[in-house]
């Protein structure tokens, strides 16, 4: 006999995934180890004989085969059927459960623990693969079991799986009339007159913008129903973030008996940790636990000091705001300031006077009207708001929110001693808003591991939030190195800082935490960011990261930072490691610490910068840079998976910054550009998103291939390399993306990928990648192997000669001189045709292998091997490949000591003695050494002898 277990008091969700097993497992019984919810045994009451359902005393313990366990992964909840895992006889025990983070003390032969809102969820896409069709009963239990541990989709544990469930069993005929009945069921008259009593008496504490409410209720008797009764008065109640409920009944005359009923919306609360000392259980938004002769007002204290302790601080205007602040003076032009707005993507703009004290603020739509109107010459304090809200940077985020709501403000000036240091804008507040809505929703857990425990002390000390860990590139040379992305992984919206610390050496985290502290002193925020916070998120628990570059940015949080601050802080980190080079470079005074060799860093990199925003002047140009906000940094980079900091300095603020969806692409698994313009002012973003597509498996977002294409079609590039003697994204960079791209093992795919877009045309208008030049190319990376095997050529290098050499022969010499290749790859490129042209038509003269080898040794290895490539004629070019593999490398059999041992004065007749006989051998007339020494003698008989 299969038997599927439900945990004591049965709950919809284990009833209806032990209904979908049965399906899975013919023959199977269900066993209700004790008793059921009372809606549960309501609906049972008329559909209990459409399930194999059996009572517990009528099992037969000696026949049990397997037990599957459902909703549940301890033993206590099974009641007394937990006797029957320690069965000698068991074949299997198998565990289904949706609960994470719960330590488990059944040994079970299988454990089935997933990230989705209801366990029946998990069963129903296991009878959708066995192709396994329902009765309307089945469909309706089923049905009910989602709809009841996810809110009806409405909890932050809700996922699109359990959606798609639904909507099948939906299709399998679910009856929505009899759901409808145990779903939300009507109160009772008890239930309705305790309601009034839980309202009247409710307590509640607001803590950071939160509300906690409790309550006691006290009754002769037992209550069924109480679950509704504290979904009524959630509903009853506006803004009330956690209920806990407790309702005390006699158990006997000098006992009484408490169960505990919790509901959260607040995702750091997680009520099933705070109700386990209480031998409770659930989820982390649903839990309840009963309880014999204690105390309730002491367990309700505790649970409430507990939720307190749990809320976090909320964030504040300094967390929120953007420094440094972009402001105009009141006698600036409507036309200036609208050049100001669209140069820094702002919505509106500080007034400040001679004393830099706030005077007035101007919106975009004041400047759009004025500019309607013909004012565009005016100043702007004719047409500025005078009367300004502002905030200070201690206010919280609720009173920001307030405060925006009841004056319909966009934006917040911060004014600290009467000083603007900052603003807050509605985009910060609703960013906000959603990442605290997300926290903890796509946590991925396996269920069994405990979680790490918090970092403690050091300036990462805040930070305790579950995150991922990283896996090792197999792509090296490009800093942290890529990791390739699993189609099945989930993305975490949160980071552990411990897991990075896990990650890295103990000198090298003791490096990033001095640095932190440092930043932090001198009032800045300072983030990991761009590349290293990507692949953090993207790796595996497993591997350890291999780093040679580390991306630093600072900002100022308490104070400005400006355009020293990298320096300022690189500065101070070689005085406590005084064996690193320290490089200051750049108009902006960016820093970088430089480790080789060394026994604790290896060869290491740290680039410290601070906060930036930059403007191009011409597409691909260099950019112009100037200080700003973190949010301005991160929006100047290529790709949104790009554009995320990880923050290492204390904040009440969540550490993780991600303002332009990269958590999400990284979970789809595609590549997004940041702004439409991005490959208009950058054609080497094109390369790079190619890279990133083909490294990491992603694919390229739709809308970012539109741009793409419309880029390269719209001519800018070539009208840009015209109208400017200097671009360097066309030049330098570029040459930088194809060194990446040419030395990586994905190579081909990403040059067939980048030909498919046009993007060829960046290095020369009429490049294609055709069928033959690809077949050149796979035919070159053969011969490179073979006939290079000392690494004397660059191998992306000729790589790239080889593709410029289809070009046109008139411009071949000036795309590698724009590409700043070295002057023998230009030489080569400039005298191809000459040396193809003489070898084509030489070597069909050549009747003797001396004579080959005569006519190629001139030739360096470089060109040769593109001759032999690009060569039409096979014979030809297996003359080439024997002299490159065979004939190259045949010496003469003697040496010029043998010649001054058989009696030959030393002088300028050794080297003709020697090519002589090195033709002889080349040529079969000479094979051994008592040959090469008769050739000699006969040949050279009248020299003079010592």
């Amino acid at each position: 006999m299969d038997v599927i277990l439900c945990h004591t008091t049965a709950d919809f969700d284990a009833l209806g995934a032990a209904v979908g097993l049965a399906r899975l497992l013919p023959g199977s019984k269900i066993v209700l180890t004790g008793g059921a919810h009372p809606t549960v045994k309501d609906f049972l009451a008329l559909y209990r004989d459409e399930y194999p359902t059996i009572e517990r005393r009528s099992v037969e313990p000696a026949k049990i085969r397997s037990i599957q366990i459902v909703d549940a992964q301890q033993r206590h909840r099974l009641g007394k059927a937990a006797e029957w895992l320690d069965l000698p006889h068991l074949h299997a025990i198998v565990v289904y459960d949706h609960h994470f983070g719960q330590a488990s003390d059944i040994l079970a032969t299988q454990v089935n623990i997933e990230p989705v809102g209801a366990t029946t969820t998990m069963i129903v896409e296991q009878l959708q693969r066995a192709q396994i069709s329902l009765t309307t009963t089945e469909a309706t239990v089923m049905a009910l079991g989602i709809h009841v541990d996810t809110g009806s989709l409405t909890y932050e544990m809700s996922t699109a799986r359990d959606a798609l469930a639904l909507a099948w069993l939906m299709q399998q005929g679910a009856n929505l009339v009899a759901m409808g009945a145990y779903i939300e069921p009507g109160l009772s008259p008890q239930l309705q007159q305790l309601s009034q009593v839980a309202l009247r008496d409710l307590q509640h504490l607001d803590i950071g913008g939160k509300t906690i409410g409790w309550v006691s209720l006290k009754t002769d008797k037992f209550v069924t129903g109480l679950s509704s009764l504290v979904e009524q008065i959630r509903s009853s109640i506006a803004d009330l973030d956690v209920l806990i409920l407790a309702h005390v009944f006699p158990a006997t005359a000098d006992e009484n008996r408490v169960t505990i009923i919790g509901r959260s919306s607040i995702p750091d609360v997680d009520l099933r940790v705070l109700f386990e000392p209480l031998g409770g259980g659930g989820h982390s938004q649903a839990a309840a636990a009963s309880l014999r002769g204690v105390d309730v007002e002491a367990i309700l204290t505790q649970l409430v000091a507990d939720i307190q302790a749990a809320i976090p601080q909320p964030p504040t205007a300094r967390d929120l705001m953007s420094v440094p602040i972009r402001t105009i003076r009141p006698e600036t032009t409507i036309a200036e300031a609208q050049r100001i707005l669209l140069r820094y993507g702002h919505s509106g703009l500080p007034i400040v006077d001679r004393s830099d004290l706030l005077i007035g603020i101007i919106s975009r739509r004041d400047l759009d009207i004025a500019l309607h109107h013909g004012f565009s010459h005016a100043p702007v304090k004719g047409y500025m708001t005078t009367q300004v809200k502002t905030i200070a940077p201690d206010t919280t985020l609720p009173q920001i929110e307030e405060l925006m709501v009841t004056y319909d403000l966009g934006r917040l000036p911060v004014l600290a001693d009467g000083k603007l240091v900052g603003i807050v804008t509605r985009t910060d507040v609703l960013r906000q808003l959603h990442h605290h809505r997300q926290i903890g929703k796509a946590v991925v857990d396996d269920g069994i591991t405990p979680p790490t425990p918090p970092y403690k002390g050091g300036a990462f000390a805040p930070f305790a939030c579950k995150g991922v860990a990283l896996t090792p590139s197999p792509f090296q040379g490009e800093g942290w190195g890529g990791v390739t992305a699993s189609a099945a992984q989930q993305i975490s919206p949160s980071i552990d800082l411990h897991q990075l610390q896990a990650k890295l050496t103990p000198p090298l985290w003791e490096l990033l935490t001095r640095a932190a502290q440092l930043a932090q002193e001198w009032g800045w925020q300072l983030y990991l960011v761009g590349g290293a916070v990507r692949d953090l998120l993207l790796a595996t628990p497993t591997g350890n990261l291999a780093i040679t570059d580390i991306d630093l940015v600072v900002d100022g949080f308490h104070q400005s930072a400006d355009v020293g601050a990298g320096v300022k802080l690189a500065t101070a980190l070689q005085e406590v490691y005084p064996d690193t080079r320290l490089d200051i470079h750049g108009a902006f005074q960016t820093a970088a610490l430089l480790w080789h060799q060394n026994s604790e860093f290896g060869s290491l990199g740290i680039d410290i910068a601070t906060a930036r925003t930059e403007f191009y002047p011409y597409p691909a140009a260099n950019p112009e840079v100037e200080a700003s906000s973190i949010r301005q940094d991160l929006y100047r980079r290529d790709f949104t998976i790009n554009a995320m900091a990880l923050r290492l300095t204390d904040s009440t603020a969540p550490p993780l910054l991600d303002f332009f969806g990269g958590l999400n692409d990284l979970q789809t698994q595609q590549v997004r550009v940041l702004h439409p313009n991005s490959f208009i002012e950058d054609p080497t973003r094109i390369y790079r998103g190619v890279r990133f597509a083909v490294r990491l498996g992603f694919q390229l977002e739709a809308r970012t291939i539109e741009y793409i294409r419309y880029a390269i079609a719209s001519g800018v590039y070539d009208r840009t390399a015209q109208a400017n003697p200097k671009t360097p994204a066309l030049q330098t960079r570029l040459k930088t993306e194809l060194k990446y791209l040419l030395q990586s093992s994905y190579w081909q795919a990403a040059l067939e990928l980048l030909a498919e877009l046009g993007a060829l045309q960046c290095i020369h208008s009429t490049l294609e990648l055709d069928r033959k030049l690809l077949q050149q190319l796979k035919l070159l990376a053969r011969c490179l192997q073979r006939f290079d095997s000392a690494q004397t050529i660059v191998h992306w290098q000729l790589r790239l000669e080889l593709i410029i050499s289809e070009l046109s022969p008139a411009y071949r010499q000036s795309v590698a001189a724009n590409l700043q290749l070295p002057d023998e790859s230009i030489d080569r490129l400039e005298n191809l045709d000459a040396a193809q042209t003489a070898i084509v038509s030489s070597l069909p003269n050549c009747h003797r292998v001396s004579e080959v080898v005569q006519m190629l040794k001139q030739y360096d290895l470089a060109m040769l091997i593109v001759i032999g490539i690009r060569c039409q004629t096979l014979a030809i070019r297996r003359q080439i490949w024997r002299y490159l593999t065979i004939w190259a490398q045949i010496r003469p059999i003697l040496t010029g000591d043998d010649l001054r041992k058989l009696g030959y004065k030393p002088g300028p007749q050794y080297r003709q003695m020697l090519d002589n006989l090195l033709t002889a051998t080349l040529d079969g007339e000479v094979i051994d050494r008592s040959g090469a020494e008769a050739f000699i003698r006969d040949r050279y008989s009248t020299e003079i002898h010592l």
